[in-house]
């Protein structure tokens, strides 16, 4: 085949490819536009009038930080992007202050102290720990107790090791022996009641079979119930990693979803979509960041709006008695 035949052909492919790409990027926007009006979202003004059972997603750009609060108790499932990463040092900012600032504003009694009840580490990728030891080591946050499952290094794919994980996770069990605060390694996995709401964490002991495959297959998941309404924060777990297709089933229906990996390569995938069908998703994440197939899953398999942490500036997902989930933004 000469070159300028093989050309040709190319062009017949490509040309095709990208229309109909394009054409599926309006279609994406359209829909997505569409499915989001459906879905008022409220400028946050905590007067508490809709209720004090709620899941606060803060705005710490792509890393994870969420704060449960339910009957005036507090927990904190991963701490946000800390300002030391060993990985990359001067690319991603850091939101220690953010997340301190948050918790002490939202959290604090008259004393101006703030009480969680416990803080959970997913796993130990620093965009969801990394600012765990400015929490644990403000003067002003009590903490009851610590989940952290682990740090195991069989699990840890190539790149794990280049990033300082077990640094990290090291720093902040040492931090967490300084204040003398209870560190639970075997994470419960039967359903605990929090306030209104009832809690379970998910893939709280790590697969054999997972081995290798990146410390995504390690994260914990957490379901969130009241009433007929459910959430399920799911961490980083992605398809790719195993743990999509361990939990879903267990899972299964849920109204919100906070989307796994922050919308990257592997999260969300059809299979666990059509199991899980949120009718609501939260990406902990810039919305142009979030990965082309994603998006395409959310809108044509669980067909469901979805919102970005950073583009709302934070959010608020409020857990109604009369089985509503009702949504505000502009949370700082």
């Amino acid at each position: 085949m000469n070159s300028k035949k093989a050309k040709k052909i190319a062009t017949w492919i490509i040309v095709p490819l990208m229309a109909l790409i394009f054409v599926l990027d309006i279609l994406t926007v359209v829909l997505f536009n569409s499915y989001c009006k459906k879905v008022p979202v409220k400028k946050e003004s905590f007067d508490y009038s809709t209720g004090d059972d709620r899941i606060h997603f803060l705005n710490t750009a792509n890393s994870d930080a969420i704060l449960i609060e339910s009957n005036g108790m507090f927990a904190l499932v991963d701490s946000g992007e800390g300002n030391s990463n060993p990985r990359r040092k001067t690319e991603y900012k850091g939101y220690e202050k953010e997340t301190v600032d948050y918790i002490l504003k939202t959290c604090s009694d008259s004393n101006g102290i703030a009480h969680l009840s416990f803080i959970l580490g997913t796993h130990c990728h620093y965009d969801h720990i990394g600012s765990f030891h400015a929490v644990i080591t403000s003067e002003k946050i009590k903490i009851d107790k610590a989940y952290f499952k682990g740090c195991d290094e069989d699990y840890f794919s190539k790149y794990d090791y280049k990033w300082g994980l077990t640094q990290t996770y090291n720093q902040i069990i040492a931090d967490l022996e300084n204040r003398n605060i209870p560190v639970i390694h075997n994470l419960p996995d039967k359903p605990f009641k929090f306030g209104d709401f009832t809690l379970q964490f998910f893939n709280t002991v790590n697969n054999p079979q997972l081995k290798g495959k990146g410390e995504n297959s390690e994260s914990v998941g957490v379901k969130v119930v009241k009433g007929k309404k459910t959430a399920f924060l799911a961490a980083d777990i992605t398809r790719p990693s195993g743990v999509e297709e361990l939990v879903a089933d267990k899972v299964g229906d849920v109204d919100l979803l906070k989307i796994g990996h922050h919308g990257y390569y592997g999260s969300s995938s059809m299979s666990f979509l059509k199991t899980l069908r949120p009718e609501i998703a939260i990406v902990t994440n810039h919305l142009g960041k979030v990965y082309p197939n994603v998006k395409w899953n959310l809108i044509m398999v669980a067909k469901c709006p979805f919102f970005a942490t950073y583009d709302n500036n934070g959010i608020i997902a409020t857990f109604t008695d009369s089985d509503k989930i009702l949504l505000t933004n502009q949370i700082y």
